[in-house]
């Protein structure tokens, strides 16, 4: 049997396409995956690479692979038979027995083989975080489409050429920031739904979110609708450049096989790009899709700091305690080990505590065993997420009746204090070296505030009444100082005299035929003092 009907004699000619299609990836999970991936490196790193067995099993040493001629030879038949390589034209003429050696069998890659070994390679390379989405080709893309706009509405004068690289540069840039779109998502999902996610790792995390997300979503939204514009204004002249770009040399396959062409070369390629901008007939659009998962993220990130805030619910995550755990059992001896996790996880024997025979009922005594014991009712919340918070009906809104009751009350209490303090401030008169209480003394600080805002000079008398309280104050300058003394301190105003009467010009004690006018004549002339250089109050 010759070679190829040894690679291709076991072959169902009725298999279906699709399962051939799947044995391209076997591979990479076979067994010896390692040489099967190897060998397949050496023929996809150059082009039209045409190795023997011998060859190959040459360049693994190289490598450090140790694989011999005849099992590189069983690993390339494996690789015919899964499509991912075929035979080559070999020449029989050879100079020598030695070099019959070297093209008993050569093969090379064949196309799907190639092209799934190059996706395989930078799945293996790729790394878990995230990766930058190339939002900067959203402006481009406008800008490209202007000019391509440009060009279809002078078909005369159409540069095939420049719009041939300016087509296929769009399409290209559309499927690169779509699939960096993607790529990026997915990993803000993978990692949203950590459980451990707390601490440093969730607040860089948050800072991801909220500032790049932002971002990229602005930048969508900015230029986005610019791309839509200029595709909608395509669709009537989109016949001048699929002509354009018909126009220039293109593949043909010998035998009437379909080639596959270019993007944008179809009207469908326009379709379905228009319709990732639009949404399409009832579809949601590409720029609705990501602010839909930005949205769902930050739902997510919030859900996180919810679970981590509520006293109520299972608190931080505990990954750095079960990784210290863990840490303690691998050095533990084994009756340690026992030990620390029965007390790590209360894992003691089990035992029923009875309450005695008066208790209403049979209860489940020391003796009676767990599997007669009556179940224990763990609630759903409990059970199924974790969450101790109680839950149930909302509670009826308060009667506020009870609580106007008592802020009436407090209001009252706190105006008769006001008036026992206006009392007692109307009666000390002249307030230098009185004692006061705190409550008369605060009122009186308050009574000489306004007198001050009243007047900036006090070249005269000035005078502040407190009709509701019933307590006035006279406030002038003065060469002393007036001083009043209270419990918690002493007050001093400097360079200022200070009288207070009741509000009606009558002091509590004074002789009932003493009118007003009397007394502010009084007052008047025993204030009648030179003007000092400064007054204020401490």
């Amino acid at each position: 049997m010759g070679v190829e009907e040894g690679y291709f004699g076991g072959e169902d000619g009725s298999e279906d396409e699709l399962d051939e299609r799947r044995d391209l990836f076997r591979y990479v999970t076979a067994d010896n995956a390692a040489e099967y991936l190897a060998i397949m490196d050496q023929f996809t790193q150059t082009l039209l690479t045409d190795l023997s067995a011998a060859e190959v099993s040459e360049a693994l040493e190289k490598r450090g692979i140790v694989l011999s001629p005849e099992d590189a030879e069983t690993r390339c038949g494996s690789l015919v038979r899964w499509k991912n390589l075929m035979p080559s034209a070999r020449d029989p003429r050879v100079p020598t027995v030695a070099a019959l050696r070297y093209t008993r069998a050569r093969f090379q890659v064949t196309r799907l083989g190639g092209t799934v070994h190059r996706q395989v390679t930078k799945v293996l390379q790729m790394r878990d975080g995230a990766r930058e989405v190339a939002r900067e080709l959203l402006g481009s893309m406008a800008t490209l489409l202007s000019k391509i706009l440009r060009q279809a509405h002078h078909p005369r004068s159409i540069d095939a050429e420049a719009l041939a690289a300016d087509v296929t540069t769009v399409f290209t840039n559309q499927a690169y920031f779509a699939d960096s779109i993607r790529d990026f998502y997915a990993y803000l999902s993978s990692v949203l739904v950590r459980y451990d996610l707390a601490g440093e790792e969730y607040a860089s995390f948050k800072g991801l979110l909220l500032e790049y997300v932002h971002l990229i979503d602005t930048d969508v939204s900015r230029h986005s609708p610019a791309v839509l514009k200029c595709l909608e204004d395509l669709q009537p002249v989109l016949d001048h450049v699929l002509n354009a770009l018909d126009s220039l040399p293109g593949l043909s396959s010998a035998d009437g096989a379909p080639v596959e062409r270019l993007p944008g070369r179809q009207y469908n390629d326009w379709a379905e790009l228009q319709a990732w901008y639009s949404g399409g007939e009832g579809g949601l659009s590409g720029p609705a899709q990501l602010r839909a998962a930005a949205e769902s993220a930050l739902g997510q990130l919030l859900t996180n700091a919810r679970r981590m805030l509520t006293p109520g619910g299972t608190g931080g995550a505990r990954r750095s305690d079960l990784m210290h755990l863990a840490g303690l059992f691998a050095q533990a001896s084994v009756e340690e080990a026992h030990r620390g996790f029965s007390a790590a996880f209360g894992a003691y024997p089990a035992r029923h505590v009875s309450f005695g025979p008066e208790e209403a009922g049979s209860r489940d005594t020391a003796s009676t065993s767990w599997w007669d014991a009556s179940p224990v009712d763990v609630p759903v919340s409990l059970r199924e997420r974790g969450d101790r918070t109680a839950r149930g009906r909302t509670a009826r809104v308060p009667d506020p009746g009870l609580d106007i009751t008592r802020l009436q009350e407090e209001a009252a209490q706190e105006l008769a204090a006001r008036r026992t303090a206006g009392a007692e401030l109307a009666a000390a008169g002249v307030l230098d070296g009185v004692l006061l209480t705190p409550a008369a003394r605060d009122l009186l600080l308050e009574l000489v505030s306004m007198a001050l805002a009243k007047e900036v000079s006090l070249s005269e008398v000035v005078r502040v009444d407190d009709v509701e309280l019933n307590v006035a104050v006279n406030v002038a300058e003065s060469d002393t100082d007036t001083v009043i003394r209270s419990d918690d301190g002493d007050t001093t105003f400097l360079c200022l005299a200070l009288k207070a009467s009741a509000a009606d010009g009558v002091r509590p004690g004074d002789a009932a035929g003493e009118s007003a006018a009397d007394e502010s004549a009084a007052d008047a002339g025993e204030d009648q003092q030179p003007p000092a250089e400064a007054g204020g109050v401490l």
